[in-house]
């Protein structure tokens, strides 16, 4: 018998546990269970009638019982392409107990045919056809897909995030979004295939209403503006930063913000100084490579026109300090890069450097090019062991493979040496500007004491390196203290993460010397390499 009202169990699935983003001794200092709530999963649950029931289990904070299963009428998962192995668990779980289950999210849009065993899918953006998925759900239907088109969807119709569903503590940071897309074309990307390359933005309304919700929720301290590229649309943004500013102000700054954004931020000296006094403190930004022949061929030429070091240094002085991605494994690629990285990585005093191999996402430019080329491995759209720190170069490459995982662990292990590392910290600390003063908050100075406990233990050197950089800070810049605090604290995590990976590229090597590693056969080449207009 129908009736409308429904219990629906979001799943959000694990993280592949070899991941340099899951930040777990950091987690532990702050008694957190993960780094980032599950935004995407928290939105949608907005997007049901009021009246159904809705709860929420993060697999990377909680376990999912048999309880929890049996207590739905619909399970609703997915996630992005780390998560694909316990996503395509959990629908075995679910039906295991006959429960239909609805998948949505990134990697399902871009892989859809990989998880043909969930019941409903919902692909692409959300907001635009959840009322066709409902309408389905109450009509008696039990199978369906349901595709929304790329990067059309009107965000000011994203509704408030369901955030009472999240166990706040359980985290080191929430997030919020004020646009989608990217006005750039990365060959090896996928966020302009998924939500396109015209950014879209909420309005002001929007975002102050959800750190309003978090607000009266009690949430203090980091939100991150989980923007692709904040700064996509420059002009709106430059409308929202004063209303930010405003909020701020109203309430004595009770948030620290993060996001990720293109390196020409540094030119906008107004943005980069409206940024500050909203209290932005970090920026991730994709640096990729210092090769000049690698970034045109990977179509960043954004990163083309600039001096890297001048353009980080002046984000740092601008009181924001820069994390960067770096990428092993582009054709351009003429010999050894690992001297030239680890000079731009030292050059840049960036401490928190994502160095990964160059890894073809399904949907990008890069996997069109390498398929028409027929230099696609088979299979390597089936699994994914890891982010590209684990897993990387499924495709034949130009250079000798064993050369490409060399100049790989030679990076890690130069950057993530304790002298190298904390020698960058030491210059950001020197060079951070920051305008306010960090607000303390619940269980800072937990963690801080946790930190000074578990420096020792991080390794030969490390607490002599943390000693000399904290020194140096208090008596330098002493403003900037609590910010390589935190870096020193992501250490606890990055410096043990990147002896293991350097050990699993051992391992690589050595299967390629010996001849244990054998190429998997090549896809077929399909048409031909598709650019973009």
């Amino acid at each position: 018998m129908m009736t409308d009202r429904c219990r629906v169990l979001m799943v959000f699935p694990l993280f592949n546990a070899s991941s340099f983003w899951n930040y777990q001794a950091a987690c532990d200092l702050a008694d957190a269970r993960y780094p980032a709530a599950p935004l995407g999963l928290i939105t949608v649950a907005a997007m049901l009638p009021p009246h159904w029931d809705v709860r929420l289990v993060n697999r990377n904070t909680e376990t999912l019982t048999d309880d929890d299963i049996d207590w739905a009428d619909m399970v609703m998962t997915g996630g992005m392409l780390p998560q694909r192995n316990d996503a395509l668990h959990i629908i075995d779980m679910c039906h295991a107990h006959d429960r239909p289950v609805v998948v949505g999210g990134p990697d399902v849009t871009s892989s859809p045919d990989l998880y043909a065993a969930a019941d409903f899918q919902v692909l692409g953006e959300a907001e635009e056809i959840m009322a066709d998925f409902i309408a389905a759900w109450r009509g008696g239907e039990r199978h369906g897909v349901f595709e929304a088109p790329m990067g059309k969807t009107d965000v000011t119709k994203s509704p408030l995030p369901r955030f009472d569903l999240l166990k706040l503590d359980q985290y080191l940071h929430v997030g919020v979004q004020f646009s989608r897309g990217c006005p750039f074309s990365c060959e090896f990307c996928d966020i302009i295939e998924l939500y396109g390359r015209v950014p879209r933005t909420k309005t002001n309304g929007q975002v102050m209403a959800e750190l309003d919700a978090l607000y009266a929720l009690g949430y203090r301290g980091h939100v991150d503006f989980v923007d692709d590229n904040l700064i996509g649309n420059k002009k709106a943004l430059k409308k929202f930063l004063p209303d930010l500013k405003r909020w701020q102000d109203a309430r004595n700054f009770p948030f620290e913000f993060s996001t990720e954004a293109s390196i020409n931020l540094a030119d906008d000296a107004d943005l980069l100084r409206s940024l500050s006094e909203s209290n932005f403190f970090a920026i991730f930004v994709g640096i990729e490579s210092p090769d000049t022949d690698s970034l045109v061929l990977m179509q960043k030429k954004q990163n083309t026109r600039r001096s890297l070091r001048q353009s980080i240094e002046t984000i740092h002085k601008a009181g924001i300090f820069v994390n960067a991605g770096f990428i092993v494994g582009f054709d351009s690629e003429k010999g050894s890069v690992a001297e030239g990285m680890i000079d731009c990585i030292e050059d840049t005093s960036i401490p928190v450097c994502m160095v990964g191999l160059l890894y073809a996402l399904p949907t990008t430019q890069l996997t069109r090019r390498l398929l028409a080329e027929g230099r696609l491995f088979s299979g390597s759209e089936d699994t994914q062991s890891g982010d590209q720190c684990t897993a990387g170069l499924n495709f034949e490459t130009k250079r000798p493979r064993r050369d490409v995982l060399n100049d790989y662990r030679t990076v890690l292990k130069a950057i993530y040496d304790p002298v190298a590392y904390f020698g960058r910290v030491r210059r950001l600390g020197r060079m951070l500007r920051r305008g306010r003063t960090h607000r303390m908050v619940k269980g800072d100075l937990r963690s801080f004491v946790r930190l000074l406990l578990r420096i020792h233990r991080a390794g030969p050197g490390t607490a002599g390196q943390f000693w000399h950089m904290l020194v140096d800070c208090a008596l330098h810049n002493p403003r900037a203290l609590p910010y390589v605090v935190m870096t020193s604290a992501l250490y606890l995590h990055l410096g043990p993460f990147a002896r293991q990976v350097v050990g699993e590229i051992d391992q690589e090597i050595s299967n390629v010397d010996t001849g244990r590693w054998q190429a998997p056969p090549s896809m077929p080449p399909v048409g031909a390499a598709l650019v973009p207009a």
